[in-house]
């Protein structure tokens, strides 16, 4: 993944860009989770790393998650609360598509 794919998808450091994949993303986990965008969903996590500039030193890139990163704690938080697999749509599988 890199800072300019998250950067394309709305998520820069000035904020969210209205009209994009970002602003679409942010009001449909706001509307799921009844009007609010909670701090480690998969919003917040990319609009982070878009302000940051910091996709790469997360762990997450285009060969896939990196061992040892905050990006494979993520997806092993993420798979224990899920019984065991990360969820489609849930924060790292979206984080790692984009």
């Amino acid at each position: 993944m890199s800072d300019q794919n998250v950067h394309k998808a709305g998520f820069t450091s000035s904020g969210i860009t209205g009209g994009s994949l970002a602003s679409s993303m942010m009001s449909q986990e706001a509307r799921g989770s009844g009007g609010g965008v909670h701090s480690g969903g998969p919003t917040a996590t990319l609009q982070e790393m878009g302000a940051k500039g910091s996709t790469h030193s997360s762990g997450f890139t285009s060969s896939g998650i990196s061992s040892g990163s905050r990006a494979s704690g993520m997806m092993s938080q993420e798979a224990r609360s899920h019984g065991g697999g990360t969820p489609r749509g849930g924060t790292t599988s979206t984080v790692q598509s984009i």
